[in-house]
């Protein structure tokens, strides 16, 4: 079994009356890509602070490989490269002397690795930061945090403000560290992303660690729409489990993360008219705890 990186138990933060995350019971392994789903406010940010130990947990406990993540958040800091929803970088610098400053104060920077990652990001290292775009000093954010070898990255908002294909870089970056061995855990709004490069996806609400899946048991999961003219055959025990029907007059609607040739199976038996078979998308495993809108650049 892959070793555990990241364990939390009961993990909870309130401020006052509010509580920010309530309780969450958490692992993540050696070279995951985890993807943090939530509209904002629910709890993402939070969950990241407290494993770097910017917060002390109400209750609970979060480890990194061991070590207690507020009390040796120190040791914790040298584990992991982090971006944070809102860099501040120095803007009477040029971005160049701002990643020599960072590659500086960590042993496990990489000049060389900045200037192709850089590159990647087609951002321009000559530049002083006080005159880039939004866009721009994201990307020396990025060029910062993905510079150096650390075994974890914690990443909120990685793409945000970017365009489409530098986007696709970030998440190409993201791919390369995974395949180096290291953990990347990620925020993102944008559906799409998590599908394509997440192993895992943790759905939060208001605070609640509410959905954990595997991308690959997500894509297993298929939704059967069909006119019913007939009776349905009973279904047999080995799918009773598995398998969700909602049926509402004539209509039809099948659920099921099971083998997809075993339903077919039973519903051949069936008086089934006008069928429609689709795989069951991360929008509609988050539309089950979430109703607001999310980006989707589909």
């Amino acid at each position: 079994m892959s070793q555990v990186v990241l364990q939390t138990d009961s993990l909870t933060k309130r401020f006052g009356d509010f509580t920010a995350l309530s309780r969450c019971d958490l692992q993540v392994h050696r070279g995951e890509v985890v993807g943090l789903l939530g509209p904002n406010g629910s709890g993402k940010t939070t969950l990241l602070r407290l494993i770097l130990g910017f917060l002390k947990p109400t209750d609970g406990s979060a480890e990194v490989q061991g070590l207690n993540c507020y009390r040796q958040r120190v040791q914790i800091h040298r584990l992991i490269s982090y971006l944070p929803g809102d860099a501040r970088l120095f803007r009477t610098m040029r971005a160049k002397q701002v990643v020599r400053f960072f590659s500086d104060i960590r042993d496990d920077s990489d000049w060389g690795m900045a200037e192709e990652v850089a590159s990647r990001l087609e951002l321009d290292l000559n530049r002083w930061v006080a005159f880039m775009s939004t866009g721009m000093r994201q990307k020396l954010a990025l060029t910062v945090c993905l510079s150096t070898r650390a075994p974890i990255l914690l990443l909120d908002e990685p793409t945000a403000n970017l365009d489409p294909s530098v986007r696709g870089e970030v998440l190409q970056l993201v791919r390369q560290a995974r395949d180096e061995g290291r953990t990347v855990i990620f925020s993102s709004h944008v559906l799409s992303e998590i599908e394509e490069t997440c192993n895992r996806v943790l759905i939060l609400r208001q605070g609640r660690l509410v959905h954990d899946q595997s991308i690959t048991d997500l894509k297993r999961q298929h939704r059967i729409r069909a006119r019913l003219v007939g009776q349905l055959p009973d279904m047999p025990e080995l799918l009773k489990s598995e398998v969700s029907v909602v049926q509402q007059d004539d209509r039809i609607q099948i659920e099921t993360p099971a083998q997809l040739s075993q339903v077919m199976s039973w519903l051949s038996q069936a008086p089934l008219d006008d069928v429609h078979i689709q795989p069951i998308s991360l929008r509609a495993v988050y539309d089950r705890f979430h109703s607001e809108w999310v980006e989707d650049d589909s």
